[in-house]
């Protein structure tokens, strides 16, 4: 895949990089393997990788878009090896069954010692093997609560945008693969070489938060919820400047704040005071992607008392600063 040139220092031998392919392979995942690791960029002072294309569904495997692509290397690519990448996993459909060869020769990889990185959906590769058993892994956060529900003994961090240990790591959706590519670039060779190749490909070498960022976060439907707690939400959304208290709610919709906390997490899933954190943190989304106000101005709007407060919570539930999050996504003038 990618032809050496003269390496300006001694490196034993190249390092040896897999691509485990299946039929309808993702295109962006795939070339991002190709991107960090299959071009060679001595000359820059990066270490010399050699990277193979592999496949137990070819020669042919066919793509989206409606062209097709020759693979020239087997499962015996991952023996030889010492990364083997993922970079999805066929369609992610409830009750498939991967290809037990595949399978068995990660399996022999990781015992031999390679290191196993999965991208997107291709967690659920990973996760087949039973090597991530016991452990925690991310995947798109679309994907999330089917892999829960199929990989019930691996804890799912859908908020994250790489998890990794013991030699395996998984990445969340899409370009959440470069970052866990150039993590372990700066792993293996350090922050320089990962730096240049962020350079090179014009990507920041490390993005702060995870994809949480960029799941959506909708504000809830109060016609789903009954009548009398259905109007206390409508007057919450609309007063999110108040300093709220649960009595005051229980109040409007004339019940014990007891019964009142009891019927809303019945009706919610969660409690009062965490429902209405969560929905200020939605309008503050909102307002970074769409107004210019500052952090102090919407902290005052939503009912935080402080911008101190409306980092602390953003940051917690959102996996992101407000200002790293508005430099993401605002679209204001």
């Amino acid at each position: 895949m990618s032809t050496k040139t003269d390496i300006p220092w001694r490196q034993d031998r190249e390092h040896r990089v897999a691509v485990l392919l299946f039929d309808r392979p993702a295109m962006f995942e795939m070339s991002v393997a190709i991107e960090v690791w299959g071009n060679d960029r001595t000359a820059q002072g990066v270490p010399y990788s050699e990277l193979r294309m592999c496949s137990n569904d070819g020669p042919t495997l066919h793509l989206e878009g409606g062209f097709d692509l020759t693979v020239h290397h087997g499962l015996e690519a991952l023996d030889w090896a010492d990364t083997v990448v993922i970079p999805n996993g066929h369609r992610t459909t409830p009750g498939l069954e991967y290809d037990p060869q595949a399978l068995h020769a990660l399996t022999a990889a990781y015992e031999r010692g390679a290191r196993i990185i999965s991208f997107c959906s291709g967690a659920f590769v990973l996760a087949a093997t039973g090597l991530l058993d016991g452990s925690v892994a991310t995947t798109h956060w679309t994907y999330a609560k089917q892999f829960q529900a199929r990989y019930p003994s691996i804890e799912m961090k859908p908020d994250v945008l790489y998890t990794g240990s013991d030699r395996l790591f998984t990445s969340a959706g899409t370009s959440a693969a470069i970052d866990l590519c150039l993590h372990l670039v700066r792993q293996d060779w350090g922050a320089e070489v990962a730096n240049t190749i962020a350079r090179r490909m014009v990507v920041p070498p490390h993005r702060d938060g995870g994809q949480a960022q960029y799941v959506e976060q909708p504000m809830p439907v109060t016609d789903d919820v009954d009548g009398d707690l259905r109007a206390v939400l409508q007057w919450v959304e609309a007063n999110l400047d108040r300093q709220l208290t649960v009595d005051e709610l229980a109040r409007r919709a004339a019940m014990t704040p007891r019964t009142f906390a009891r019927r809303f997490k019945a009706a919610t899933g969660t409690t009062p005071l965490q429902w209405i954190l969560h929905q200020r943190v939605v309008v503050a989304q909102r307002m970074l992607e769409t107004s210019t106000a500052s952090v102090d101005e919407i902290a005052a709007t939503i009912g935080f008392g402080s911008a101190a407060a409306l980092r602390q919570h953003f940051t917690k539930i959102v996996g992101s600063t407000p200002s790293a999050y508005r430099a993401t996504f605002s679209h204001a003038a």
